[in-house]
């Protein structure tokens, strides 16, 4: 029997997990209460089409689905989701790289009318055209820069959360952060006209 959303609603994400052990439908929780965010993250990360975002999310879902019981209690779970999400977009990258398939494309509004608006106010169109750019640049920067400041500024994680994620130390996602702020920077620097508002 598929649990209520009120159901799932009341479960902690530990409670979940062994629920979802115990009896499978409860893993639809599971899905349900981080589908939303990983996909949004799937597409930040550079993976072009929704097609091509949903099937990283599928393939990485069964993926936490035959990990379920491998999970560690003393991490928290959406770092561990994050992480094996994370896992799958870049696998995705890199083959899509390796296939020589890394052309530059057309910007697709598509590409990222699901995200939630950062900023409520200002001129819409000028966010929209400031919003595009970043998401160019962070593209033409290197995956482990780009992967720290998607992590840290747009999924507002922490240094810690960010560290299980990709399995580096704390200190390290620091020197990361910093280095990759450097090169965007740059990059900004080189192509100033889209981010003034």
């Amino acid at each position: 029997m598929h649990p209520s959303p009120e159901t799932c609603g009341k479960l902690s994400d530990r409670e979940l997990v062994e629920k979802s052990l115990e009896q499978v439908d409860y893993f639809s929780c599971l899905y349900e209460r981080y589908e939303g965010r990983l996909l949004r993250y799937v597409k930040r990360m550079g993976v072009v089409t929704d097609e091509e975002a949903e099937d990283v999310l599928q393939e990485a879902f069964l993926k936490i689905w035959k990990n379920l019981n491998a999970f560690d209690p003393g991490l928290k779970l959406s770092s561990w989701l994050y992480r094996i999400v994370h896992n799958q977009a870049i696998s995705c990258l890199r083959r899509k790289k390796s296939f020589g398939k890394d052309q530059k494309e057309m910007y697709d509004d598509t590409r990222f009318a699901n995200l939630p608006e950062e900023t409520p106010t200002g001129n819409p169109e000028a966010l929209e055209k400031t919003d595009r750019h970043i998401h160019e640049l962070l593209g033409q920067l290197p995956v482990k820069y780009k992967e720290v400041l998607v992590l840290k500024f747009l999924e507002n994680m922490s240094y810690e959360e960010i560290s299980d994620v990709l399995k580096i130390p704390e200190g390290t996602v620091a020197t990361r952060i910093n280095r990759a702020k450097k090169a965007f920077r740059k990059l900004a620097e080189q192509h100033p006209e889209n981010l003034s508002l």
